[in-house]
């Protein structure tokens, strides 16, 4: 009877295991058939990689790869949404490293933190070229991975300068958004005052030449961002190097800056106070968004935040009066930096300053109308009722995240009065919505809100009225 009832309890315990599992795998099969993701992509990863001959660190999950080379200064060398590469890498220095100097200037490419202002006026200016804050060789350390990597970049003190760059750089598992945040230090004895500057060389190279186009330039790339209605500059941007009369430059009727890429040395100020930099490639139909925060009571360095510099030939007055095109080999590579510009920050020795920036890498279009919270307007929205009472949607979107757009409607008198679930989008794919949606009561406002994988509302894409509808 003891050993019958031994056997009965652990025949008991066996059912239980048996029927825990059960459960389990009734719980789990679903959500994982219910998944669209390959294997590993729940996570982001960090690792060492060879790229182009420099030994470098990865950063990468499902939608993003990052590369960056810590000895050549800390530089991220190389973003990649999907398949596509944003920034320009220099195959004349790539794999190659030179101890600093303030000699010469080693144009690796990529994205890099500098200082304002620059010049040779005096100690408060800095001269650049390949020196320590340019080129010294960073410390790297992994600080996370899993569900949000995160690496940090100590940069060398530097004595001229009185400056140390700590840089950390950070993406999640879920989404391609890059988070960066610098920290400028003073490492003398005495106080000092700069501006941290985020300098990303973008490839302007004709992306298509390998199929058989033989022009060298990518023609259909441009630059955005909201001009200041109160700009201190004459037209609400400055030329600070290049000709005046810029016909690749404009202020659209919108109030978009826009700078359309050419094969001319240009530089442009701007005290853009949106917080925004758009880079829209039209060819391959990509952009990459650089968000920072504009701070209405400092003081910035030349009142920029934003400049842009496009690279190319520089047109030069030689003595005799002639105009000629300087043929520097410095301006044959086809790139354009945006820099964005923390204030100025005055530093006691020991102080330190930070500077926080997002970039958001998605699709574009043949057009530009903006950016706002969740993502950029290829297209704008448009909302009108049919014959037979139904809402028609229409427009063209780039999203920051993955997730489904979900429509809020509201009647005349503002009240919301219901939601509607619309597509699932991604970053990695255009956005074209074209729907016919049921009415449900009098909508006269529509705004299409994007909610990520893990039900978080990042704001809407756009708002709307709804023509034909009943406004009270």
């Amino acid at each position: 009877m003891i050993i019958h009832r031994a056997v009965s309890a652990r025949t008991r315990r066996l059912a239980s295991v048996i029927a825990f599992i059960c459960v389990l795998v009734e719980v789990t099969i679903p959500s994982l058939v219910g998944q669209t993701s390959t294997e590993g992509t729940s996570e982001c990863h960090v690792r060492e990689v060879d790229y182009k001959g420099w030994r470098g660190q990865q950063m990468s999950n499902q939608w993003v790869q990052l590369v960056v080379i810590p000895q050549n200064g800390g530089r991220l060398i190389q973003v990649t949404l999907g398949e596509h590469p944003y920034l320009f890498v220099n195959p004349k220095f790539a794999g190659k490293y030179f101890p600093p100097t303030s000699d010469q200037w080693f144009n690796y490419g990529g994205d890099k933190l500098w200082l304002l202002p620059e010049g040779n006026n005096d100690e408060q200016h800095w001269v650049g070229n390949s020196d320590t804050i340019d080129d010294g060789p960073f410390g790297f350390r992994k600080l996370s991975e899993g569900k949000r990597c995160e690496i940090e970049l100590t940069g060398p003190s530097d004595s001229q300068t009185g400056i140390q760059f700590v840089r950390t750089i950070a993406i999640d598992a879920d989404s391609p958004r890059i988070q960066f945040h610098a920290t400028m230090k003073n490492i003398t004895g005495h106080a000092v005052e700069w501006s941290m500057q985020s300098v990303s060389q973008y490839d302007t190279s004709n992306p298509t030449r390998a199929s058989g186009d033989n022009s060298k330039m990518n023609r259909d790339f441009r630059t955005f961002t909201p001009a200041n209605p109160s700009s201190s500059y004459l037209n609400r941007y400055h030329v600070r190097f290049g000709p005046a009369e810029n016909r690749a430059v404009s202020v659209r009727d919108d109030g978009l800056f826009s700078l359309h890429y050419v094969h001319q040395a240009a530089e442009l100020w701007l005290d853009s106070t949106a917080g925004w930099v758009a880079v829209v490639d039209g060819s391959t139909k990509y952009a990459m968004i650089e968000r920072f925060q504009y701070e209405e009571t400092k003081t910035y360095p030349g009142k920029a935040s934003v400049i842009f510099w496009t690279n190319g030939p520089e047109m030069r007055l030689k003595d005799d009066g002639e105009v000629s095109l300087n043929a520097d080999q410095d301006a044959s590579p086809y790139y354009l930096e945006a820099e964005l510009n923390s204030p100025m920050c005055r530093l006691r020795p020991g102080e330190s300053c930070t500077f926080d920036t997002e970039w958001f890498p998605t699709r574009a279009g043949s057009e530009f109308q903006g950016v706002s919270e969740a993502g950029i307007l290829i297209r704008p929205l448009k909302a009108s009722r049919t014959a037979d009472g139904k809402i028609l949607l229409s427009g063209a979107f780039g999203v920051f995240f993955p997730g489904q757009l979900i429509a809020h409607w509201y009647d005349g008198r503002g009240a919301s009065i219901g939601t509607t679930s619309l597509m699932g989008v991604k970053p990695t794919e255009p956005v074209t919505l074209q729907s016919e949606i049921p009415s449900t009561g009098k909508p006269t406002r529509v705004s299409i809100h994007l909610v990520d994988q893990s039900g978080l509302d990042r704001g809407a894409l756009q708002e709307v009225a709804v023509e034909g509808g009943e406004n009270r």
